[in-house]
Formats: C-alpha cells, sequence, structure tokens
C-alpha cells in the first residue's frame, strides 16, 4: 500500500514539474514568409506573442541559427496575458532562398522556435498578368487547382498569383484544408495593391483510395476571417494504380480498355435531360477491371453495366446530363474511370455543351 502511494505521489510530482515548465508564450504565427527580399536589402519578419502562463516572464536568451540574422525582443518582464512583438532581421546578403530559425529562451518552459523565410532577388517584380476571379477582397488567376496523375507518395504542388484588391494589409490564408494538403502563402503580409503566390502541396500518402478526391478550400484575408463560397477553389487529385513492376510478358498478357467514343456532345439548346451511350470493350488479353467511375463535377450521372470484362466482352456505360446544372458549373465537366490497364490507367471522358 505504501509502495502505491510512492507511485502515486512520484506521479502527481512529475506532472506537476512538467506544468511548471508547459510552454509559456504563444506565437500567432510562428513562420513569416517574407516573399521577395531585394538583394542588399535588409528584409525584417513581425512575430505576434503573448504569455500565456500563469506568471510574468521574462526573455533571458536568444539564439538565431547564423549570424545573418537579427533579433528585437522586449528585454523588461512580460505580465501574464501580455501582447509584444519579436523582429527578426535577415540582412539579405547572399541571392537565393533562405530559411532563419530563431530561438526564444524563457525560464519556464522550452524554447519557441520562430522561423522567416523567402528569396532574395536582384529586383523585386509582381506579377502583371490577369487576375479574373474575386475571391473576396482578394483577386486571383486561378479558382480551381488539379493534381493529375499523381502516385502513391507523390507530392506534387500547384501554385497561382494573388492580389491584395482590399485597403489593409491583408495575411491571406488558406483555410478548412484536410490532412492530405498543405498550403502557404508568400509573402505572408500583402500591402494593399500588391501581389503575393499561393502554394498547395498534395501529400499523396494521406490519400486512402486510387481514382478522384475532391474538397473545397477558401482563401481568407486573415487568419480567422468567415468562409463562404465566394472565397472557394476547388482541389482535386488523381492517384492512379502503379504498374511500374510489370515485366514485358506482364505487358504482353495486360487488360487494355477500348471505347467507342472518346468523348461526349451534348445540345446546349436541346432538352433539359439528355443522355449519351459509350460501349466499353476489353481488347487485352487478361481481366479488365475498372475500380472507379467518378465525375468531376455535378451536372452528370453515370452507370455502367459490368466493371469486370473479360478479353473481347464489352460493357454499356451510359453519361445523362443535366443541361441547368451544366451551364452553371466552374470547372469542366468529366467522367473518369481508373482500370488495370497499364497503358491506360486514367480514362478521362470530356463532357461538352455544343450550341
Amino acid at each position: 500500500m505504501n509502495k502505491m502511494k510512492t507511485i502515486m505521489l512520484t506521479a502527481m510530482l512529475s506532472m506537476g514539474t512538467l506544468a511548471a515548465h508547459a510552454q509559456q508564450l504563444e506565437v500567432k504565427s510562428p513562420v513569416i514568409n517574407l516573399g521577395q527580399v531585394q538583394f542588399r536589402t535588409p528584409a525584417t519578419a513581425e512575430f505576434e506573442l503573448k504569455n500565456v502562463g500563469h506568471d510574468a516572464i521574462r526573455i533571458n536568451k536568444v539564439r538565431t541559427s547564423c549570424g545573418c540574422t537579427s533579433v528585437q525582443y522586449p528585454r523588461k518582464t512580460l505580465a501574464r496575458g501580455e501582447d509584444f512583438t519579436v523582429a527578426a532581421t535577415y540582412d539579405a546578403n547572399q541571392m537565393g532562398h533562405f530559411q532563419k530559425e530563431v530561438a526564444l529562451y524563457t525560464e519556464q518552459g522550452e524554447p519557441v522556435y520562430l522561423t522567416l523565410k523567402g528569396i532574395v532577388v536582384e529586383e523585386v517584380v509582381d506579377f502583371v498578368g490577369d487576375y479574373p476571379f474575386d475571391l473576396g477582397e482578394l483577386k486571383t488567376d486561378c479558382n480551381n487547382v488539379e493534381f493529375d496523375n499523381v502516385n502513391q507518395g507523390d507530392q506534387p504542388y500547384a501554385r497561382f498569383h494573388v492580389m491584395n484588391n482590399s485597403q489593409r494589409v491583408a495575411e491571406p490564408v488558406v483555410m478548412h484544408l484536410p490532412k492530405y494538403l498543405k498550403a502557404e502563402v508568400s509573402p505572408s503580409k500583402i500591402s494593399p495593391g500588391r501581389t503575393g503566390v499561393v502554394t498547395i502541396m498534395l501529400n499523396s500518402s494521406e490519400l486512402r483510395d486510387y481514382g478522384l478526391t475532391q474538397t473545397t478550400v477558401f482563401l481568407g484575408l486573415y487568419p480567422g476571417d468567415k468562409v463562404n463560397h465566394s472565397k472557394a477553389i476547388d482541389v482535386s487529385a488523381v492517384m492512379l494504380p502503379n504498374f511500374t513492376e510489370m515485366t514485358a510478358t506482364d505487358m504482353m498478357q495486360a487488360p487494355h480498355i477500348t471505347l467507342s467514343a472518346d468523348s461526349v456532345r451534348f445540345d446546349a439548346k436541346g432538352k433539359q435531360k439528355q443522355r449519351a451511350d459509350i460501349q466499353v470493350t476489353n481488347s487485352g488479353k487478361s481481366e479488365l477491371d475498372i475500380s472507379s467511375l467518378q465525375m468531376f463535377t455535378t451536372g452528370l450521372q453515370v452507370s455502367l453495366n459490368k466493371s469486370k470484362l473479360q478479353p473481347g466482352e464489352t460493357a454499356h456505360l451510359r453519361i445523362t446530363g443535366m443541361m441547368k446544372e451544366l451551364r452553371n458549373l466552374r470547372a469542366k465537366p468529366r467522367v473518369l474511370m481508373i482500370t488495370n490497364d497499364p497503358a491506360n490507367p486514367k480514362v478521362v471522358i470530356p463532357v461538352y455543351s455544343e450550341q
């Protein structure tokens, strides 16, 4: 019994020690991207922090990853709940991408790490193309991101440009990201009328199934901005089966998908509900497996009477279009099939509405 009490007392003391050393500083944005920085023009990132501990604290030591970064921080005691700013300045004396770390130490808790990053260029240049899409008070040259022909383990990325069309400094943020996506905005803060770049990165290892995965993310003007349809960006990814381990003999014995038509065309002025039929034939030498049949957009219905076809066998694919919905789409309507044909693991059938 005494042994049990000793164990419980030790555990309680350990928990108390952990609580005493819990993190005291909260950082609004631990990573700040400065975007383009002009060569030999020092660039400063201002980090907003707060003392979230139960006691007053003091920053007693600061370390940087190199001598090219200087730090300004409060030398006074910081009261409980007090907000403050730490400014890290990079000397920008070397061309190219940079990423520098700053560690803040207090008498309590683990160090807090801050990161500033960007790219040093000879001359800062804004994107001068068109921005046809209005996402709230931000304008972009893209509202639809597609990751095509992705294999398991790939980590592709897509970039698009953004312009701050508001009257305030923007801190654009991509909201409602699923686990398989990450996003970064460069620079982290964009002045009125200036531009930046949004990078969306896909971790295909987090995708569960082959075929099409779709989601909608939202581009906010600042962290905590409201989500609504006007700020939406559609993101899709198509992950394919991997046939790299197939031998030449395997390839010769593989299935092969053949379609009677490679696209569908509906009459935009015709009936509100229109149908098209496509014959799907296995012209290979082993069983064809159509493991996924999906649509990139609404406004379509699809049916396939058979998904596994023996050599020489044919299935019937019916595509039905609802013209009212198809006329109002932001993305191109398409039908997707994922197969075990190594030459055609992805089959896309575009759907057109013509007058």
